[in-house]
């Protein structure tokens, strides 16, 4: 298991608690770095949205909880948010709520010259995801070929 792997797992135990306490949902935790900067992300939802307050008191919470523990060596930045409209899927359930609808596909390497797929979720399993294009042909793709998977959204 990586350092960046370690950190999200504790992370996610220290943080369940919180999470479940309040009634929300864990969306995901990333410890990331960007432009210099490290960054420990935990992303929540609940039924109806997430607001601000929601976020301060999961970001106070568990900053408190992660001064104790100290088990991360690098110095960070601690961001509690929403997974937003666009929100990858990721889990089990992320996909399970989501047969059915919109997708979004991005893959690593292009399949006929494409990277980008867009259709309605059909199926899933540990290994593949399948969508119906607008045409009404249906794709199968490797999990592990695909660099992301999100809901798809107009406005």
């Amino acid at each position: 298991m990586s350092r960046r792997e370690e950190y999200e797992q504790k992370t996610e135990t220290l943080v369940m608690p919180l999470i479940e306490e309040n009634h929300f949902e864990l969306v995901d935790v990333e410890y990331v770095k960007e432009a210099g900067n490290w960054y420990l992300r935990v992303y929540i939802d609940k039924e109806g949205g997430i607001t601000v307050d929601d976020c301060e008191i999961i970001s106070r919470a568990l900053g408190d909880k992660l001064d104790i523990q100290d088990f991360i060596e690098d110095s960070y930045i601690l961001e509690v948010s929403s997974p937003g409209l666009g929100r990858p899927l990721k889990k089990e359930k992320d996909f399970q709520r989501s047969i059915g609808k919109e997708v979004e596909i991005k893959l690593y390497k292009a399949v006929n010259r494409q990277k980008d797929f867009e259709g309605v979720l059909k199926s899933y399993t540990e290994d593949e995801v399948t969508i119906e294009e607008e045409e009404g042909q249906e794709i199968t793709f490797q999990r592990q070929d695909i660099a992301l998977i999100r809901l798809s959204f107009d406005f």
